[in-house]
């Protein structure tokens, strides 16, 4: 056990290390080329706002000037339409929208920034999935 709460980089979150450690895929929650855009009622096309690519979206997410790696995550038509925003938005590869809970995400984000863990990522853009591994590293 940890002498002191600092040096467990999990004694802010809810979860523990177990909830993370081994690989976990999150189905259907990266940017696609079938993620949902809205559609003018009157004209029946895309906005060309609306309108882009799985490689301009990669492109996007590995722009974003972070030690943090980054996704592509969809935006929601109600923000394209309201923001005229393109259909996807860049995201800590943990980001509780794609790990599905603010829990999950601190948890990965706790044992990307430790050195007691090896937090890897697989983004397949093509089914839309997030594979996360974590293990623990050997001079932990």
């Amino acid at each position: 056990m940890p002498e002191k709460p600092d040096d467990d980089p999990f004694h802010d979150c809810k979860l523990g290390p177990d909830a993370v450690l081994g690989t976990r895929t999150f189905h259907d929650v990266l940017f696609t080329d079938d993620t949902e855009t809205p559609v003018n009622v009157l004209t029946g096309e895309t906005p060309a706002h609306s309108q882009a690519t799985v490689e301009e979206a990669k492109a996007f997410a590995a722009s974003i000037d972070t030690e943090t790696p980054q996704i592509a995550l969809p935006a929601s038509v109600e923000t394209q339409v309201e923001t005229q925003s393109k259909p996807y938005t860049s995201a800590a590869f943990f980001h509780f929208k794609a790990t599905g809970s603010l829990e999950l995400h601190r948890a990965y984000h706790a044992a990307y920034d430790s050195d007691a863990f090896s937090v890897d990522f697989e983004a397949d853009y093509k089914s839309g999935d997030l594979t996360i591994t974590v293990e623990r590293t050997d001079d932990s």
